[in-house]
């Protein structure tokens, strides 16, 4: 065997490829993992000094390269109504992966910290901040700005933005902020109200300071109301048992139980509850005046001046006109909640400061899920908010850009039912500088109409379900709704912002509720809701008989409606997220002045490029390395197989084969063919034999191709073979089966195999392989009516078509009953007699004796023996020879080497021959040698016994 190095070329390919995988690697890991530092964590339950005293549940996240000598600024990580630290893990361990010493916390009344939730009171949770920034003062590795004064920035959304702006408004050590999804008033929120044509944006300016109110208490939103509330109540509710030892604790079984536990209701079957628990059954965990307010709302319907009181001194409304720190805030476009009026107005005011203000309203928010509305957008949020900390506290990173940045949600669906998103930007936020808002006109029209507003408001419109969204639920019943539409639109336009609509009302001298929402139809679809927002609007009272004209503000949104797409302003009656009017009304609405004109607000705003995903890039880099790595194969393969076909060995031109060293093992360690070496010439017909498992179809396998070998290598008329060589069209094989077409004859079956070739026909020499195979008639009956021998010869003659060099047969005589067996014994034999030779794999020990010139033994992947027919049978032989003296032929054998006697008899020795050099005439030799006659000398074995006697008995 001969072992060929790789060439200079071949190795430079290889070092290539290995430098491009490594490269990848290395690209790829930088993408889906930052080299950013590692961080260790503290976890500590922090006192906060405040009256009462509580005690809060922390994490630290302190980055390894923050120390004393190189302190890292701080960020304070707030969570979510109803969440804890551990609800802000991930963000805390993006920014602690930044460089940040991070702190996250659960505020009072959340997670295992105690106290009672006042909703961000100054002197409850902002004062908890407050001593949380006084303690990152005293930590070594926190950078300072002055004496007990930290580098610090907070991040929260819902309830911790509320914080970030309440603690940014209480406390100048905060030095940045990024309020996401969070309320300016939580009295507007609970009770919006859109009536009324209001300045810029169709928003209201609110006056600042601690219970002003801009507007009256609109509707109640009471579902989401008791969402938060129950939210908070269920951190702090009782067992509404007693306790094992309250009461009278004996247990008449006498069981040593406690009465009260198994015994709960007393004998009329009420519980005993003690009254003292009633306010914290109710509460919860919530504050005693926080509770109050909400049972005035939940009661009432409304609010009294010390309710909105209550509510505004845990409002950044009331502390926005303090805000000195840079603010980036981040609304939701998806939140039924704090909707996007509410971050409008708090930038409004703080942009009053001379502070630096972003605004970017994203696709997520409360209905959606969080901030942000996908994995991608919450990825980008938490590299922009990374961008704003790193110049405002790091002082490293550019100064971010003040633009305006929105989700634009389109009218085209995507997969899911989701609409597309894309990011735009604005010059500026058009409620920051100069109140720049640009409006325009749409015509909507429709005849005066009546809808009932029934008793109870059931059945209810349906606008959205808090914390869920709308998912094209949006659903107004029939006769409960006013609805006025404009023609198709011929161009694409877009919403940014709100936009109003004036309508008359009538038939309610009382006063009644409406809520008005812009749906966005496409042309034979269902209608959809832009950020499932609806605007609850009050109606003023009026004379008797007489109506009044009321200034709709609809809610504000980002998104565009496509060309073909016609936009439907509806007003219904009711509305199951909010509060509704027991009592049954028919209201009249109609557009004031007999045409409406939508006013709505847009910006020139500019597309980003699309983002491109971390795993977009690492699939495009694989696939180019795939494709690369493919196409040095190719060539690579070609130029081999070019050297391969040229440079033949001209010893082997006219040997059938040759397998020297041939190898196969598996990359999971399996080894079926270990070191297999034998010669077919011309005019053999070798068996090749061993057990199952032994490797002998794997060795076929490699021969024709199939497979490639680990090691060694096949030769055939002296070529080298690989899948693909030229030289494969001189060998014929039938391995494991064929698969015939079963509603063709077999003629057509194997005319159809041959010009699958691409050689003529006529080269396929079908008469003389018909004429071998000895089909007869057979041949042009369809295949389905063939017995299995008649497929077993079918394969065959497929096998012999152009009646190739080389043979090889798996398994021919299977399914043969003995005449089909004997006739293809002598088929094989004709076929090789012409110069021909055949390579048979088969389990049939008599047969291959007697069709075979030759053999090889392979078991477990080795050959074992191999030669002729005689050669192997007689390793090992016992035969029986007639003499005329058996006494002294006994006692000649015995003399010999490698023969011993076995038994004798008045005419007979029997003996074995123990040498592989012995032949049996070689004992006929040496008896006649010495005058002694023989008569006879016949085997007592066959093949069948050397092959047991070499591979041992299979059970």
């Amino acid at each position: 065997m001969r072992v060929r190095s790789l060439s200079r070329t071949s190795r430079i390919v290889i070092t290539v490829l290995a430098v491009i995988v490594v490269a990848g690697g290395l690209v790829s890991w930088r993408l889906i993992s930052n080299a950013n530092p590692g961080y260790r964590t503290v976890n500590s339950m922090f006192g906060s000094n405040t009256s009462p005293s509580v005690l809060l549940d922390t994490t630290m996240y302190i980055p390894d390269n923050a120390t004393a000598a190189h302190p890292a600024p701080a960020v304070i990580v707030a969570h979510g109504f109803g969440g804890d630290k551990e609800s802000v893990a991930a963000d805390a361990k993006d920014l602690a992966a930044r460089g940040y010493v991070v702190l996250a916390y659960s505020a009072r009344g959340f997670g295992k910290s105690d106290g009672q939730i006042s909703l961000n009171a100054p002197d409850a949770e902002v004062a908890d901040a407050k001593n949380l920034i006084t303690m990152l003062a005293q930590q070594p590795e926190v950078q300072k700005d002055g004496p007990n004064d930290p580098r610090v920035g907070i991040v929260g959304a819902s309830y911790g933005g509320a914080l970030a702006l309440m603690t940014a408004g209480l406390d100048d050590r905060v030095d940045a902020i990024v309020p996401e999804i969070t309320w300016n008033r939580l009295s507007r929120v609970f009770f919006p109200n859109g009536s009324g044509v209001l300045p810029h944006n169709a928003l209201a300016p609110a006056a600042v300071g601690p219970g002003a109110q801009d507007v009256a208490p609109g509707v109640f939103k009471r579902e989401w109301a008791g969402i938060f509330f129950g939210l908070g109540k269920g951190n702090g509710i009782p067992s509404l048992l007693p306790s094992a030892t309250s009461g009278d604790s004996s247990d008449s079984s006498g069981s040593g139980g406690s009465g009260a536990a198994s015994k709960p209701g007393a004998s009329d079957g009420t519980f005993p509850l003690n009254p003292a628990l009633e306010p914290q059954l109710v509460c919860g965990k919530f504050s005693a005046q926080i509770c109050q307010v909400y049972t005035e709302a939940a009661s009432t319907g409304t609010l009294s001046a010390a309710s909105v009181a209550v509510l505004d001194k845990s409002s950044p409304y009331s502390v926005a006109d303090k805000i000195k720190a840079p603010t980036f805030l981040i609304q939701g476009q998806n939140d039924s909640l704090f909707p996007l009026s509410e971050a409008d107005e708090t930038a409004r005011q703080i942009a009053l400061n001379g502070t630096d203000v972003k605004v970017y309203w994203t696709a997520g928010g409360h209905d959606a899920g969080g901030v942000g509305a996908t994995d991608d957008e919450t990825k980008q949020i938490r590299g922009e908010v990374a961008g704003w900390f790193d110049h405002y506290l790091k002082k490293t990173g550019p100064k971010p850009s003040l633009d305006f940045a929105f989700d634009q949600e389109t009218g085209l669906s995507v997969r899911g039912g989701r609409p597309a998103i894309r990011v735009e930007r604005a010059p500026s936020y058009p409620g920051v500088h100069d109140l720049d808002v640009a409006t325009k006109s749409l015509t909507v029209s429709g005849t005066p109409q009546l809808a009932v507003a029934p008793a109870g408001g059931v059945p209810s419109s349906i606008s959205t379900l808090p914390g869920i969204g709308n998912f094209g639920l949006a659903y107004d019943p029939p006769g409960q709704a006013a609805v006025f539409t404009s023609k198709k639109l011929t161009t694409a336009m877009s919403i940014v912002g709100s936009s109003s609509i004036k309508i008359h009302v009538s038939g309610v001298p009382e006063g009644a509720v409406l809520f008005a929402k812009l749906y966005d139809v496409p042309d034979g679809g269902t209608p959809s809701l832009p950020g499932g927002s609806v605007a609850p609007v009050v109606v003023p009272p009026s004379a008797p008989g007489a109506g009044v004209d009321v200034d709709v503000v609809l809610p504000a949104v980002a998104h565009q409606f496509e060309t073909g797409h016609r936009l439907l302003v509806a007003f219904a009656t009711t509305d199951r997220s909010y509060q509704s009017e027991p009592q049954q009304k028919v209201i009249g609405i109609s557009l004031a002045g007999g045409s409406g004109g939508l006013t709505y607000a847009t910006v020139s705003a500019t597309p980003d490029a699309a983002p491109v995903s971390d795993w977009l890039i690492l699939l495009a880099i694989v696939v180019g390395a795939g494709v690369l790595a493919a196409l040095v194969s190719l060539l690579w393969r070609r130029r081999r197989l070019r050297k391969e076909y040229v440079a033949f060995d001209t010893q082997l031109a006219d040997v059938p084969l040759v397998a020297d060293g041939l190898r196969k093992a598996y990359k999971d360690g399996f080894v079926a063919v270990r070191s297999v070496n034998f010669r077919v010439e011309r005019g053999q017909v070798v068996g090749l034999l061993g057990p199952n498992g032994a490797g002998k179809t794997t060795a076929l396998r490699m021969l024709m191709g199939l497979i490639r070998p680990t090691a060694g290598e096949l030769r055939v008329f002296g070529h080298h073979i690989s899948p693909g060589s030229p030289v494969l069209s001189r060998l014929g094989c039938f391995v494991e089966g064929v698969g015939f077409l079963q509603h063709l004859n077999g003629r057509d079956n194997i005319e159809l195999f041959w010009a699958a070739t691409g050689r003529p026909l006529e080269d396929a020499r079908l008469d003389e392989v018909l004429e071998i195979a000895g089909l007869g008639d057979a041949i042009d009956r369809k295949v389905k009516t063939y017995s299995q021998g008649m497929r077993q010869r079918l394969a065959i003659a497929q096998a012999m078509l152009g009646l190739p060099d080389l043979l090889v047969l798996d398994e021919p005589t299977n399914g043969l009953d003995p005449p089909q067996i004997a006739e293809m014994r002598a088929v094989l034999r004709s076929y090789a007699r012409d110069g021909r030779s055949v390579l048979i794999s088969s389990h049939q020990l008599a047969e291959v004796e007697q069709t075979c010139s030759h053999i090889v033994v392979i078991n477990k992947g080795e050959v074992i023996a191999s030669g002729s027919v005689a050669e192997v049978v007689g390793v090992g032989a016992e035969l029986t020879v007639g003499v005329d003296d058996p006494a002294i032929a006994a006692r000649l054998i015995d003399r010999l080497d490698g023969v011993i006697v076995i038994d004798q008899s008045a005419t007979e020795i029997g003996v074995e021959i123990t040498d592989e050099h012995v032949h049996a005439a070689d004992i006929v030799a040496a008896l006649v040698t010495a005058g002694v006659r023989v008569d006879s000398a016949v085997p007592r074995r066959h093949l069948e016994d050397a092959f047991l006697a070499l591979v041992g008995e299979v059970k």
